[in-house]
């Protein structure tokens, strides 16, 4: 691309774009959703050129960092995530329960990672109530199992939206979006077949609208008749598409991709490193338009056929957006093999880009709220 070296030129250009950048964001992410890979999958729905134009006035290291979701241990965050996060080579942080001791802990804690990335940083956490619950005095506190109506639903979501923002969480990797065909999930699902779940799946979405939290439908294409739980093991599956499909429509900001095997689908590569199934399925046929985040990367499913920084290469090839890594040292090995990857290959670095211009644009979404 062309840059014009004239700065009132780029000073009209930037403000355009960030003014655009604005106006796409609030219809875009979190409005209704519309083998090794040589040829990295390109998307049917491109972002915005905002919000790529934004994503080119990164570096290349800090648009691979917009792929990165980081974990770090203890109530207080190191140096080097603060560093990470003001310099922009991560797109956010993880939390789980050895971060969160009290409200006014967590709440230091969040201000801090916020302030460290300047307002454009995600800070996350698996919030989905009853089993899983992160923040032990944030709604939901009931488990997805024991919400057997929309109505339900939406209120709990609502709840805990607000909490969540409350104590500085702006991402929740809620709602599971999973039939519970069988064992695997059926703690954590939603009660009902595939017509009652979808209802409630987007009663749930819908709930968080206006909180500043966006919610993740998970995990796709459905884990719920798995053969085994993925972070333990290498599992197979069979697809469950309506929750995700009545979670699109209503406006679900991210999806969260499974680990799992579905032959039906790709009979070769995981559900987190399948173009047919994270583009051609998912964007193209779905109409997903967000983002896009894996599973966490050190599941067994994965971690016993590839390393992490592999399998994030892989998956992001195939049409991911963000690489969850949950694991002691898993951040900077993952960085710079999608650094590297992006410099020997420009299909690739197309998809960095397009990547980091979805994350961008939820980003900036968040900030506003």
């Amino acid at each position: 691309m062309r840059v014009s070296r004239d700065p009132a030129t780029r000073r009209r250009r930037r403000a355009l774009g960030a003014a655009a950048l604005g106006a796409a964001v609030a219809g875009a992410v979190l409005g209704a959703g519309g083998g090794h890979e040589r040829r990295p999958a390109r998307t049917a729905a491109p972002p915005v050129r905002a919000a790529v134009a934004a994503a080119d006035r990164l570096t290349a290291l800090q648009r691979a960092g917009q792929l990165v979701v980081l974990r770090f241990r203890g109530t207080t965050a190191p140096a080097y995530v603060l560093r990470a996060l003001r310099e922009r080579r991560a797109a956010g942080v993880i939390l789980f329960a050895d971060n969160i001791a009290s409200p006014p802990q967590l709440r230091a804690l969040t201000t801090r990672l916020r302030r460290a990335g300047r307002g454009r940083v995600l800070i996350t956490a698996d919030q989905e109530g009853g089993a899983v619950q992160r923040i032990p005095w944030a709604a939901p506190s009931v488990g997805q199992p024991g919400l057997p109506t929309p109505a339900a639903a939406g209120a709990e979501a609502a709840r805990a939206g607000r909490d969540l923002r409350a104590a500085g969480i702006n991402v929740t990797f809620a709602p599971v979006a999973d039939v519970a065909a069988g064992p695997v999930v059926r703690s954590r699902a939603f009660p009902g077949g595939e017509d009652g779940v979808s209802a409630l799946v987007a009663a749930s979405v819908r709930g968080y609208r206006g909180t500043g939290v966006a919610p993740t439908a998970k995990h796709f294409p459905g884990l719920g008749a798995a053969s085994a739980n993925t972070d333990f093991r290498v599992a197979t599956a069979r697809p469950q598409l309506a929750p995700f499909r009545a979670a699109i429509a209503a406006g679900v900001p991210l999806v969260m991709a499974s680990h799992a095997l579905y032959p039906q689908l790709d009979a070769r590569r995981i559900a987190s490193q399948s173009p047919a199934i994270l583009t051609d399925l998912l964007r193209r046929r779905l109409g997903f338009r967000g983002v896009v985040v894996t599973d966490s990367l050190e599941a067994k499913a994965v971690v016993r056929r590839w390393p992490t920084p592999v399998a994030a290469v892989r998956s992001v090839a195939a049409g991911a957006d963000l690489a969850l890594t949950t694991g002691r040292g898993s951040y900077l090995p993952v960085l710079r093999a999608l650094l590297r990857a992006s410099r020997r290959s420009a299909a690739f670095r197309a998809r960095v880009r397009e990547s980091a211009a979805r994350v961008l644009t939820l980003q900036e979404r968040l900030r506003a709220r």
